[in-house]
């Protein structure tokens, strides 16, 4: 297994403060996975050992879809690492959607993956946008996993704040299980130090 930690703080993305994930809740801590990305071998060796984990649990995959634009990179090294095609989902008048000619079969075992998965509301958003066009989804994947929705391998139970389906796994290189608050209950808030929004939809 490769030292997933290790590639984020040597990639300078895991991050230290006071910020708001995507979810709208505030954490001490942030993956910048973006950071990590920009090395292509590095993004292809994350990518090539997500691979296994999904090829040695036998699930079929046709096609790996990311919701942009957090998850293009990920999905597009994952999707060339198992050797499928590649698609996008993303926001069109708020509401994420298969656009650019994309098209999905009926049945086809689609695959959605994140650089992140927090309580996998954008995932589960593609997801809807993957079967609402006949697409099967087989599973999901990220390269890391914040721990609120339980990995394939991991020992945590899924929390109540997951979004994701129960029944289908979730596959990721590692767990991150920061401290995660509720604005009104996040005790950085309370000492006066704002929040920041890094990721793809903020500043």
């Amino acid at each position: 297994m490769v030292d997933i930690e290790g590639i984020y703080r040597e990639a300078g993305a895991l991050l230290e403060g006071h910020f708001l994930l995507s979810s709208g809740k505030h954490s001490p801590y942030y993956l910048q996975s973006a950071r990590v990305l920009e090395d292509p071998k590095r993004a292809q060796l994350l990518a090539q050992e997500l691979a296994r984990l999904i090829e040695e649990s036998k699930i079929g995959v046709d096609t790996v879809c990311s919701p942009a634009i957090g998850g293009l990179l990920a999905g597009y090294e994952l999707a060339r690492a198992l050797g499928v095609r590649f698609i996008f989902t993303e926001r069109h008048n708020g509401v994420m959607t298969l656009r650019r000619g994309f098209e999905v079969a009926p049945g086809e075992r689609v695959l959605i993956c994140e650089d992140i998965i927090t309580t996998g509301g954008s995932a589960l958003e593609a997801a809807r946008e993957i079967e609402d066009q006949g697409g099967r989804v087989v599973a999901f994947a990220a390269l890391a996993n914040r721990g609120i929705c339980r990995r394939e391998g991991g020992e945590e139970p899924s929390k109540e704040e997951c979004r994701l389906p129960r029944e289908k796994p979730l596959f990721a290189l590692a767990d991150f299980d920061f401290p995660i608050y509720d604005p009104h209950d996040c005790p950085l808030c309370a000492s006066g130090v704002p929040p920041v929004k890094p990721g793809s939809r903020g500043s």
